[in-house]
């Protein structure tokens, strides 16, 4: 009978659209498993802008390999295990949580991050985000789950540093986009006293408009499929909020650095986060600099902008 060919093409249709959804979710989402690293072995970030900067970035990385840290560990919200190290500059001064980019980890992104700062008179948490490095997890979700992490390792500092302990969030990429979000959230602890924002995208949803037209493919076609895998094998939801919507609530002052060189994410998302954000905010341009290369690229200036944001803050 005619409905039962209406039957067959229907269920067609619904397994085309969970498979495309399926493959979707494991190009843009899936983070498979992680090697762990043995000394002389490095994690470096694929492209060549990166590649004057390799031989710094091992250095940096024995660096903080060889610098005395405390391994620590949190359970998130969901009851994954994440991992983290803290290095200490001096007692009771600001901690800086860092949280690394998409599909990268703490020592790859974070590694000069440390020393920066010792620099500004701060101690560090270089932390693993769920689906990479050492922490639990196989999706990674553009910081929608990872905002609510980031608020268990804040929980986690006031815990062991004390009721008094200041906080910044800093974090690079997909991480400053989980920082800047994080900074919104209602449950945000007074104890967080600022946010840097190091080349950070604007909206989940133009970042992946913009890859997807890069890789010659429709956006507009692929791009509910892609949402679609998040929520059906990732359990979230990708247009649940933005980093833009979020500085509209932001409770703390924000630094934006990127870089005017930056292909990757175009530095106009910093810039249009900065002139929608609702508390004390930067933006700092670094001439020259690549995708997360702001630091590396210009430190004198960078340390320069950070310290006068820092005395502007009262921090």
């Amino acid at each position: 009978m005619w409905y039962d060919y209406v039957f067959w093409i229907t269920i067609g249709l619904i397994l085309i659209i969970i498979l495309t959804s399926f493959v979707c979710y494991m190009m843009t989402f899936y983070s498979p498993k992680r090697k762990i690293l043995k000394d002389g072995e490095y994690d470096l970030p694929p492209g060549k802008e990166y590649e004057p900067f390799y031989e710094s970035m091992k250095i940096w990385i024995d660096e903080i390999r060889n610098m005395p840290y405390e391994e620590v560990e949190i359970k998130s919200y969901d009851g994954l295990i994440l991992k983290g190290k803290y290095f200490e500059h001096i007692k009771g001064d600001p901690i800086e949580i860092m949280f690394h980019g998409y599909k990268g980890n703490s020592e790859r992104d974070m590694n000069a991050g440390v020393k920066r700062a010792f620099k500004v008179g701060r101690n560090a948490l270089l932390v693993d985000q769920r689906g990479s490095g050492l922490s639990e997890g196989r999706t990674i979700t553009f910081g929608i789950k990872e905002r609510k992490d980031c608020l268990k390792w804040i929980e986690f500092v006031i815990s062991k540093f004390g009721e008094d302990v200041r906080i910044i969030l800093t974090g690079i990429s997909m991480g400053a986009a989980t920082v800047v979000m994080a900074s919104a959230e209602e449950k945000l602890p007074k104890n967080v006293i600022g946010v840097l924002a190091d080349c950070g995208y604007s909206s989940n949803k133009e970042i992946i408009y913009k890859i997807v037209k890069e890789m010659k493919l429709p956006p507009r076609l692929l791009y509910p499929f892609i949402k679609l895998g998040g929520l059906i094998f990732g359990k979230f939801n990708l247009d649940e909020t933005s980093p833009l919507e979020a500085v509209k609530k932001a409770k703390v002052p924000i630094i934006f650095f990127h870089g005017d060189n930056d292909t990757f994410v175009p530095f106009y998302m910093s810039e249009n986060m900065s002139k929608l954000c609702i508390t004390k905010n930067q933006c700092i341009l670094i001439p020259n600099a690549a995708h997360g290369l702001a630091y590396p690229t210009n430190p004198e200036l960078y340390i320069r902008k950070l310290k006068e944001f820092q005395k502007e803050c009262n921090e």
